[in-house]
């Protein structure tokens, strides 16, 4: 498994809610800021067997911020051919998440894959930009065994179709939460504090609070972090905040 860097976008911390849904007036001292902002890394994931490969998400491309898009340098320099890739995995619709699909030209920029996995709630993105890849979309409506060692997991509420990737190998067991939990410093010991782009707020906080449950249970045995690749670029990287615990 190899951790990819797409970049980092800065958001205003008022995005984030308390139980009732109202901003917060108040951030622990533990939370870093960066200029005021929140820091928050855009990450996507290669994982491979040495014959097929998935990529999890796709980050931004150059569809959003200018401090996004880095993905296909980092899988350069980490040795990774996008024309190996024969799976793409997204976790949710958003832009630093599926629009790295299409490359900056206009083209798509994984001509190898053979399925585009998403989850059912989600696949109306794939129009305008995304088009061109739209007739390998793989529509996720329930627990799916992408192969013998992926699993999707829907985990709806920061978006309808927003969906967990669960990789278990012999060295131990990973999830890739996408949006699941966007500022770790606050929300591991809170995970009642939502963000104010989930979809369904109530319904995300529930999908959070099951899936940090899975990290104390009894035998759980989380897998470490791959090394990242030298090639990231300045500022601070959340890690687990949008992708993994791990």
């Amino acid at each position: 498994m190899t951790s990819l860097r797409d970049g980092y976008v800065d958001m205003p911390p008022t995005r984030l809610r308390d139980a009732s849904g109202h901003t917060l007036e108040q951030l622990p001292d533990t939370v870093p800021l960066v200029d005021g902002n929140l820091r928050l890394s855009v990450n996507a994931f290669h994982i491979t067997d040495g014959t097929a490969s998935v990529l999890i998400d796709t980050g931004a491309s150059n569809a959003w911020r200018s401090t996004m898009g880095s993905l296909y340098d980092a899988l350069a320099e980490a040795g990774i051919d996008r024309c190996d890739i024969t799976d793409v995995a997204i976790t949710h619709n958003h832009e630093d998440h599926v629009n790295g699909l299409i490359a900056p030209d206009g083209t798509p920029a994984f001509p190898s894959i053979r399925r585009v996995w998403i989850g059912a709630g989600d696949t109306a993105v794939f129009t305008g930009r995304l088009e061109p890849v739209g007739d390998r979309v793989a529509p996720i409506t329930g627990k799916v065994v992408i192969n013998n060692w992926v699993t999707a997991i829907p985990a709806p509420g920061h978006t309808p179709g927003h969906t967990v990737y669960e990789v278990s190998s012999s060295a131990g067991r990973l999830l890739v939460w996408g949006d699941t939990v966007h500022v770790p410093s606050l929300q591991f010991a809170q995970p009642k504090v939502s963000w104010e782009l989930d979809g369904a707020r109530s319904q995300a906080t529930r999908a959070r609070t099951a899936l940090l449950e899975q990290l104390t249970v009894p035998g759980y045995r989380p897998a470490r972090r791959a090394r990242r690749p030298a090639h990231h670029r300045a500022g601070a990287c959340r890690g687990s905040a949008r992708t993994c615990p791990a």
